[in-house]
């Protein structure tokens, strides 16, 4: 079973609530990322939702050397700082090395470990060394029970709160599919796991310099894995998704983010009611 803790103020696991991670892929600017959390954080109030803004301020795994990659860690994380100043949200950004960890955590409530770095011990102690919550991207690589090794690495620095990003596994070349058993499997286990609707729509290397994705498929999978018992969400939302320096494939427009999410409160809540008469 999950213990309820807060991601960030105001942000709860474990409970009847629909947590919410979202923002643009990658930093772009100063004015793009405030553009972003402006609009996320009127969604949030609207639909009364908790929510962390996430950017990253490097994407260090691009399908191509050419790709845009994000300002990097200094103006990156000066960013989200004015993000988090200007709305009041709080701020998730990945952290790629042990030496990221700290500086990051001075500005960032939730720290996050990329999907391909999951296993990486030393990042992964460094991150729970930091007493931040630490969300860690289960690795399309990665069974389900085999997550439970990876929390524990975060664990054993003193970081307790921990959730398991799932973004599905790979399925043949360029394609991934999410196996629903996944949330109950590692909810045994006492991890929340979150549902990264973005992530699961890719077709990673499928562009001819970038990954390619469906988009069509966001709100069908989100609602299958909130449906399933997803603890929360985890999605990419910029107000120009065609223009996007990353994932312009997957990301979502505001407008369609706020529909999407509204009816994933609307099962959320069902569910709920459906617990208590049950």
């Amino acid at each position: 079973m999950v213990s309820p803790f807060e991601l960030a103020p105001g942000v709860p696991v474990g409970s009847h609530a629909l947590p919410v991670i979202a923002g643009p892929c990658v930093i772009e600017s100063e004015a793009r990322a405030l553009e972003a959390a402006r609009a996320l954080q009127a969604i949030a109030r609207r639909l009364e939702l908790p929510l962390v803004y996430k950017s990253s301020f490097d994407k260090a795994n691009r399908s191509s050397i050419e790709s845009f990659r994000g300002p990097g860690l200094a103006e990156g994380l000066r960013i989200l700082d004015a993000v988090r100043a200007a709305t009041g949200l709080a701020v998730l950004t990945d952290v790629h090395e042990p030496s990221q960890c700290e500086p990051a955590a001075a500005v960032c409530a939730v720290l996050q470990i990329p999907a391909f770095l999951c296993r990486q011990t030393d990042l992964l102690v460094a991150a729970g060394r930091t007493g931040r919550p630490v969300a860690v991207k289960k690795g399309q690589f990665m069974a389900p029970d085999d997550m439970l090794r990876v929390v524990e690495k975060v664990r054993s620095s003193g970081g307790e709160r921990v959730i398991v990003i799932e973004r599905g596994s790979s399925f043949g070349y360029r394609n991934l599919v999410v196996d629903m058993r996944a949330f109950a499997w590692m909810h045994r286990d006492g991890i929340p796991v979150f549902f990264d609707v973005t992530h699961s729509l890719q077709l990673p290397g499928a562009g001819e310099r970038e990954s390619g994705g469906r988009r069509e498929f966001a709100e069908p999978l989100a609602r299958a894995a909130v449906a399933a018992g997803a603890a929360g969400v985890f999605l990419e939302v910029h107000p120009e998704p065609e223009r996007a320096l990353s994932d312009s494939a997957v990301q979502l427009p505001p407008d369609r983010a706020e529909a999407l999410l509204r009816s994933l409160l609307a099962l959320r809540r069902a569910l709920a009611a459906e617990a208590v008469t049950a």
